[in-house]
């Protein structure tokens, strides 16, 4: 260990940690605010504690790891995974096994959850490990190697952290990349250069301007380089698992739901605000057959479901509400929810890893289908609904849906026809439900007057027919084409309406409650729904029904052209089903999973071992340049340097003033304990060394490449019979020992070459 003075090691610490503790603060707005703050500081310190006890101490490397696994293990409860133990500090048996899988699991969980995370089960241990592990390894390169130039290499640290940091975190972090980029430079730079004795006031007076003229080139020259290119983060790169294009249109379960009625309870609802509505599942793209959710991404990321944490970002504004709902009878993957939730919290702990939240629309799935049983509570912001006259002329919101295709000519016609005399955006969808609502007929089906369906052909002999006669599925998906042909953002939305004055307890809500609706997009107001589906006691008038009457004889006329070629779906047959069949991997899927799971378990192991690694390095390093220098003489001297310093990380050292042949007659005895014959190969191959490399030093001449090549050939050999005369114990330790790398004094001035006397010679 180099000996440090408390105030060189004050600003070792005060560098290289503060530097690290600010390049890793954009794992603050991962987890949201300060929730994250402990595990940093916390693993910050503690490591530093264990780096300079060990220093001190002489403590070996692994047994440095041994005492971070401790502090892990200990520390990691209340620092980094707080909801596993009792009463905040005191851990417990899943709070071991929690953080033994959170080494490797929390990190895919920072990346498929959304931000803010929170610090719910182990998601503080990534931030934890990466301050830990960063300060030890930096506070130990900087205490514990001899060399400065290897010393300041701990710079290299607070680096590799800050890259970490930029994958896991966000677009917007909560310090600024450009001043956590400036800062970091500036101190690192002055810390290497004070570290390896070459700060100098002329010296930094250049570092100075440098930096300065770096900040301006970057502050000023960064925006026309780089231009609107956002922030890369790790987490925009990884496609969400669950695609709703996988599984049916939630709206072709309609008449399902209507034909279980009020005998099957669908879902327990308790804390619904009045006339608030539980959404089941938000539709925005139609293909001619059906609507479903874009799964493209697109529509405001209408498609996009991903993980979420214990909070989420909401925007909306309205009356907060904490509703509790536990599921009966209702099956598929879509979790009924209300308003634009703020958190979603499941009682199956298992079952969260399954929970999607989408933002834009509001919408929840649980991707291992529901179950009787399953409860969770959600805390809900439910958005005021604003009148036609709140509205006024404002216009509807630019938002990008995708296109519906295949829609019938009657569409926009009838649209057109009937709100001619419309004149705002919101009157022309008043309009489109009122005429919808009032002069048409509902119908489930029972009566044999209405089929099921809202295709293409289906829309057709709707709004074409002698009466317009069908449930809220056909009514909720004409309203939205037609809506979309007069240019308004529209979307259809499958849900459920519990009937008013059930009280204030729990509503069971059935198969009778469900409903389809139309929301519509306006600029300042957001989504507004509107109902165009007639009451249920309007049903088609007698005079309307078909009665068998003897036709007149007619001239026969050709037949009206074919529709387009749409095939509507069979009457509940397109049902969403609670397990779905899972489509078969082929072999890239299958490959792609294996080098995740193995990026996700490798990357922490490598982390726990970069120390090793980079003691492993630097002894690489050394003995290459050893043999690779471009004096022979030198070369055999530095051989016999390979030799001592395998003695030292074996811990069996000769003297620090002894001749080559005195060391070599010390390391004979040193290995006596060993096997008699290990032993005698020891004795004999370090004396043969001493006694070559005291001739190439000191004879007249130099010697050839071949015995250079030899010698070096020995060297190992002797290397390798003194590790087999320890145990295996003690062979691992020397690996990774650094008592080699610590600085030595140096050998009597007799051993070395005396170039003025070889030139006599």
């Amino acid at each position: 260990m180099s000996i440090r003075t408390p105030r060189q090691l004050a600003l070792d610490l005060l560098c290289l940690l503060g530097t690290l503790l600010l390049v890793l603060a954009p794992l603050l707005a991962v987890h949201g605010g300060t929730v994250a703050v402990p595990a940093l500081v916390g693993g910050a310190v503690l490591g530093a504690a264990v780096a300079a006890v060990g220093a001190r101490r002489g403590w070996s490397a692994p047994s440095v790891v041994a005492w971070l696994l401790g502090v892990f293990v200990v520390a990691g409860g209340p620092l980094a995974a707080p909801s596993t133990t009792i009463a905040g500090f005191v851990p417990t048996v899943g709070t071991l096994t929690g953080l033994a899988r959170g080494a490797a699991s929390t990190w895919k969980q920072l990346l498929t959850l959304q931000p803010p995370v929170g610090s719910g089960g182990t998601l503080l241990v990534a931030a934890f490990l990466l301050s830990l592990v960063g300060s030890a390894t930096a506070l130990s390169l900087s205490l514990r190697v001899a060399r400065p130039a290897l010393a300041a290499s701990a710079a290299v640290v607070p680096v590799v952290a800050a890259v970490a940091a930029a994958l896991l975190g966000t677009r917007e972090p909560v310090v600024d990349p450009v001043v956590t980029g400036v800062v970091s430079a500036v101190v690192l730079l002055a810390w290497v250069s004070w570290r390896v004795g070459a700060l100098r006031v002329r010296r930094g007076v250049a570092l100075a301007c440098v930096a300065v003229v770096a900040l301006g080139a970057g502050v000023l020259a960064g925006p026309v380089v780089v231009g609107d290119t956002p922030r890369f983060v790790l987490r925009d790169e990884i496609t969400p698992p669950f695609d709703p294009r996988d599984f049916p249109s939630p709206l072709s379960a309609y008449r399902r739901y209507v034909q279980l009625g009020e005998d099957s309870v669908l879902f327990t609802v308790d804390g619904l605000p009045e006339g608030a509505r539980v959404r089941l599942a938000t539709m925005d793209t139609y293909d001619g057959v059906v609507w479903n959710v874009a799964g493209d991404g697109s529509a405001e990321d209408s498609g996009r479901f991903r993980r979420v944490g214990a909070q989420i970002e909401s925007g909306a504004q309205g009356s907060p509400a904490e509703v509790t709902v536990e599921i009966g009878a209702l099956g598929g993957v879509w979790l009924p929810t209300v308003g634009q939730a703020t958190s979603v919290r499941l009682a199956d702990s298992e079952a969260t890893a399954g929970l999607r939240y989408n933002d834009a629309t509001g919408a929840a799935v649980l991707t291992g289908g529901l179950h009787t049983g399953l409860s969770y509570t959600l805390d809900v912001v439910v958005p005021d609904v604003p009148t036609d006259e709140e509205i006024g002329t404002a216009r509807a919101s630019d938002v990008a849906l995708p296109e519906p295709q295949a829609v019938p000519d009657v569409v926009l016609t009838t649209a057109q026809d009937v709100a001619r005399e419309a004149g705002s955006p919101v009157q022309i969808a008043r309009t489109l439900a009122d005429w919808l609502s009032q002069e048409g007929f509902y119908s489930d089906g029972s009566d044999g007057l209405s089929l099921s369906g809202h295709g293409a052909d289906r829309m057709l002999s709707l709004l074409d027919g002698s009466a317009m006669i069908g449930d809220g599925e056909q009514y909720a998906s004409a309203m939205a084409l037609m809506a979309r042909e007069m240019g308004l953002p529209a979307r259809v939305v499958l849900g459920f309406v519990p009937p008013a004055g059930e009280g204030d307890g729990p509503v069971d809500v059935t198969g009778s409650d469900v409903q389809a609706w139309v929301e519509i997009g306006f600029t300042g107001y957001g989504w507004v729904p509107f109902d165009a589906t007639p009451p249920p006691e309007q049903t088609p008038q007698e005079d309307l029904e078909e009665q068998p009457t003897d036709p007149d004889p007619q001239v026969v006329q050709p037949p009206p052209p074919p529709p387009e070629a749409v095939t509507p779906p069979d009457e509940d047959t397109e049902q969403p089903q609670a397990d779905e069949p899972t489509p078969e991997e082929d072999g890239a899927s299958t490959w792609l999973r294996v080098l995740k799971v193995t990026g996700m378990v490798g990357a922490p192991l490598l982390l726990l071992a970069s120390p090793f690694l980079l003691v492993l390095v630097l002894k690489a390093r050394r003995r290459l340049r050893r043999r690779k220098r471009p004096d022979p003489v030198a070369r055999v001297a530095g051989g016999w340097d390979e030799v001592l310093d395998a003695a030292r990380d074996l811990r069996r050292p000769p003297g620090p003033r002894t001749t080559r042949r005195e060391a070599a007659g010390e390391l004979a005895g040193a290995f006596t304990a060993a096997d008699p014959q290990d032993a005698a190969v020891v004795a004999a191959s370090v004396g043969a060394l001493a006694r070559s490399a005291d001739a190439a030093v000191f004879a007249p001449g130099a010697p050839s490449a071949e015995q250079v090549a030899a010698y070096w050939t020995d060297v190992e050999a002797a290397v390798t019979a003194m590790h087999r005369a320890v145990p295996w114990r003690h062979r691992v330790r020397a690996r990774v020992s650094t008592a080699s790398l610590r600085r030595r004094r140096r050998s009597d001035p007799s051993r070395r070459p005396d170039r003025a006397g070889r030139g006599a010679a």
